[in-house]
């Protein structure tokens, strides 16, 4: 696949893929199945998965199963929320998972699908997630939402919670 432009972040890679997709790549010192499990249970997605400072996350539901949904809420303050779920259409522990997602308030037409991979190498994943949008105009809003650096803060809570032993 070529790049038609790549951004980065820290490790974080964020690239273009044709006319209606985004690429996010990031890699973890942490084994495939940590990685997963922090993707996927909601103990754990808590811990990392609540956007900048300020925010909290209050409500994480994961039903892993294909047909099974999501759901997530963050919060800011008494007043501000952000919430977005969708459908999981194939789960293969602990390789990929595929889910459809909608934002409650929606900031970009439509729903997209993402692309959830995971492949280990000498005890470190690397995380690839594929974005693809209903339209150009639907993936060029994202990118210009600020999402990368949303997508970096969060990441990076993501390698310190594998660091950790309890992880």
């Amino acid at each position: 696949m070529k790049n038609a432009a790549t951004k980065r972040d820290g490790d974080l890679k964020v690239d273009i893929a044709g006319d209606r997709e985004i690429v996010i790549t990031r890699a973890f010192d942490a084994p495939r199945r940590l990685v997963f499990d922090a993707f996927t249970k909601p103990e754990l997605v808590k811990r990392w998965l609540y956007g900048p400072p300020g925010w909290e996350m209050v409500v994480c539901e994961i039903d892993l199963r294909v047909g099974g949904a999501y759901r997530f809420v963050l919060r800011k303050g008494q007043e501000t929320e952000m919430g977005w779920g969708g459908v999981y259409r194939e789960v293969i522990r602990p390789e990929r998972f595929v889910a459809t997602e909608r934002f409650d308030e929606a900031w970009y037409p439509g729903e997209s699908v993402v692309v959830t991979a995971f492949v280990e190498k000498d005890g470190k994943t690397t995380l690839t997630q594929t974005l693809r949008y209903e339209s150009r105009e639907a993936r060029d809003a994202v990118l210009k939402s600020g999402m990368e650096s949303g997508l970096a803060a969060g990441y990076d809570r993501l390698a310190e919670l594998l660091a950790s032993p309890v992880s």
